[in-house]
């Protein structure tokens, strides 16, 4: 018997960790050399983060940070938050919310602007609020919150907080590379992807990519950064130095260089994930299936309420057993109330798509749901009318 229990036995079309090509897993097994000895390493690094600054259209600096997503979004935190600081927490879903908790933890002071969990981030309203509310250092905005699939415009909202010198951190961990980013553009300031989502390599890095603004405030603090694996000035001077404050993850960063030359050799991959986004969510509807949201839907992840009468641990169960496709609920408030699939990345495709949703019609038909489309055929459909 196998020791290793192999998730190679599921077909993965949650909304993270996501498929991982062949050419990722190769570049992942490759001989190792000594990271923290090595300058060629720290070449292949620097260059490995200026790809991923030249995805994101910016020219600021990029850091690859050894820790799943979640790392960099708390070394943000960390790094730019004092003891009474006040931040502005942009709370319309599950994880705009939990960026309280890391400004808490560090000292600051969060106000949290509670919006809508099912609409997209009303800016006008923000507007609003920004007029007589804007003493802030920085603002957590999140870019798609993952448990319900919202999708909230940073093109437009770090742009507004802005012009109240509000310093952004962003968190587009599931929405980078599925949805269209350009930094400096939409001027945020601390922008933060992870390894396992639309990029499409496994979980184990995040990257975080820092303004000169962001990096002016870290550096004009009055008091020591409370962490020192979640610091973002210890990188300060890596390249100058040829040297990283820990060890480098060396076969995680050779298979992130992978997957992301895998995305710069794909000139149609937002086009196609706004196309399968697109075709996922008329053909649910056509179905008699409700999606979860109102306004604010993104190509990456696709969110369902569960039908009357069926448990999500019912459909789960049944798309893993009979089909050995893996799908999602959700948590915190969305748990046992929704079904998430993940289109963003490898998972992005036609076929893998076709296959998803016939798998899903069966089993939904097989508990006793009246769907009024087989939801194989309507994506195929729609797909190939766009």
């Amino acid at each position: 018997m196998n020791r290793f229990h192999s998730t190679a036995r599921y077909k993965l079309m949650t909304p993270g960790p996501t498929q991982v090509l062949e050419n990722v897993r190769m570049a992942r097994s490759l001989a190792c050399t000594n990271p923290d000895l090595d300058e060629e390493f720290v070449e292949f690094y620097k260059e490995t983060c200026t790809l991923i600054s030249s995805l994101l259209h910016t020219k600021n600096e990029t850091l690859i940070l050894d820790g799943e997503g979640i790392l960099g979004l708390e070394a943000a935190c960390a790094s730019l938050t004092e003891p009474g600081d006040r931040v502005l927490v942009l709370d319309n879903g599950v994880y705009g919310k939990g960026f309280a908790d890391f400004v808490s933890m560090y000292g600051g002071i969060p106000d949290i602007y509670h919006a809508s969990y099912e609409h997209t981030l009303d800016v006008s309203a923000l507007a609003e609020y920004l007029k007589e509310h804007h003493d802030y250092k920085y603002a957590a905005v999140v870019h798609c919150d993952t448990p319900s699939g919202m999708l909230n415009d940073i093109s437009k909202i770090c742009p507004l907080l802005k012009q109240y010198s509000i310093l952004t951190v962003v968190d587009s961990v599931s929405a980078m590379f599925g949805e269209y980013i350009d930094a400096d553009a939409f001027q945020t300031d601390i922008l933060c992807g992870g390894s396992q989502k639309a990029v499409s390599a496994p979980p184990g890095l995040s990257f975080v990519v820092i303004s000169s603004a962001a990096k002016e405030a870290i550096n004009s603090r009055r008091t020591p950064i409370a962490s020192f694996y979640a610091n973002l000035k210890l990188f300060e001077t890596y390249y100058e130095d040829k040297w990283f404050p820990y060890t480098m993850p060396i076969s995680d960063i050779y298979g992130l260089r992978a997957a992301l030359d895998n995305i710069a050799s794909d000139p149609d991959m937002l086009k196609r994930h706004a196309a399968i986004g697109s075709a996922t969510r008329k053909t649910l509807q056509a179905a008699g299936l409700k999606l979860y949201q109102q306004s604010g839907f993104s190509n990456t992840v696709t969110v369902f309420n569960v039908p009357e009468g069926i448990s999500v641990r019912d459909i789960l169960e049944q798309m893993k057993q009979k089909h050995r496709i893996m799908l999602a609920g959700s948590f915190d408030e969305f748990a046992g109330k929704v079904i998430r699939i993940g289109h963003m990345g490898a998972n992005a495709t036609v076929s893998n798509m076709t296959e998803t949703l016939g798998a899903l019609d069966d089993v939904l038909r097989g508990l006793g749901v009246k769907l009024q489309e087989k939801l194989d055929e309507y994506f195929l459909h729609i797909v190939r009318e766009s």
